[in-house]
């Protein structure tokens, strides 16, 4: 609709412009950071063709080293978030990050249940931070509303171990197989498992079914550590989700996309560093022929590692 277009009369329906990108509705909390939460959400769906609707559960005291508490929010307000936009807005995907609590999650699960037809894909960060007995219940709530509505959940090998295999005793790492046939159990298709220790300084990151491995990514293993690199490889995959991609393809793109931010990534405090997710915008550094500087400002390029 052009500037000097009259507003459609109230209760009237615009059809969905073309060529417009596709909404991928967003449920994470703030992080004042910005390495992750809806901050990390908001920057890396823009930068993979999604527009992002996003709503906040929680409020996170965080810094790029570590998160020190949070605060939710009460659980009307999250869905009168997601409402009244959904009321407006066409979606084609949705990712849902920390919710901030189990009730919060009924909630948020509750608006899920309404458009079973838009592919979800769940992130679960490391709560290790949470008190247990809130953890505990965050995981169950998780593991009973979300997982049957997930067609992809991602996370890191260990979170996923501890909270879909948290018997696990054997000698050996669990297998993605064997994660995703515990998260299949719930009602999830897919699972997305990254940092796999290899022993030849690689991590491993794979897209798994019950039936087994389908696809995945090798990265070089450095010590420098990462935040908000699961937030940006759930939020990518959404967004290549909600542009048409198949599970396979979108984890492909989205691992790809990962790979290119956490090279590019940057330190702006005295934490972790932030991937880039515009690191395609910026022009190269001179010298470098087209490859980023290192966050400390040397000539080298910045280490690659996923928590």
């Amino acid at each position: 609709m052009s500037p000097t277009s009259p507003d459609p009369a109230p209760g009237t329906e615009m059809p969905e412009e073309a060529g417009a990108p596709p909404c991928v509705m967003s449920f994470n909390a703030n992080d004042p950071s910005g390495a992750g939460g809806l901050g990390g959400d908001v920057a890396t769906l823009c930068a993979m063709g999604a527009h992002p609707l996003p709503v906040v559960t929680a409020i996170l005291l965080r810094d790029t080293a570590e998160v020190f508490d949070h605060h939710v929010l009460d659980d009307e307000a999250v869905v009168e978030q997601a409402r009244s936009i959904l009321e407006d807005a066409p979606i084609a995907a949705w990712k849902v990050g920390f919710l901030g609590s189990a009730e919060t999650i009924g909630a948020v699960a509750e608006v899920l249940s309404d458009y079973p037809e838009v592919p979800l894909v769940a992130y679960l960060p490391s709560l290790s931070w949470m008190e247990e007995s809130a953890h505990e219940a965050y995981h169950e709530a998780f593991r009973e509303l979300v997982l049957p509505q997930a067609e992809v959940l991602v996370g890191n090998h260990k979170t996923l171990t501890d909270f879909l295999l948290p018997d696990w005793d054997a000698d050996r790492p669990a297998s993605p197989r064997e994660l995703a046939v515990a998260a299949a159990e719930h009602g999830t298709r897919f699972v997305l498992v990254t940092g796999i220790q290899l022993p030849d300084q690689f991590i491993d990151n794979v897209l798994a079914t019950a039936e087994g491995p389908v696809s995945g990514e090798r990265f070089e293993r450095f010590e420098a550590g990462f935040v908000g690199a699961g937030e940006t490889l759930s939020a990518a995959l959404a967004a290549m989700l909600a542009n048409g991609a198949q599970a396979p393809d979108a984890a492909a793109e989205a691992l790809a996309f990962l790979d290119q931010t956490l090279d590019a990534g940057f330190r702006p405090g005295m934490g972790s560093v932030v991937p880039d997710r515009f690191f395609w915008a910026l022009p190269p550094a001179e010298g470098e022929d087209g490859a980023a500087n290192d966050a400390n400002g040397d000539d080298t390029p910045d280490p690659r590692h996923i928590h």
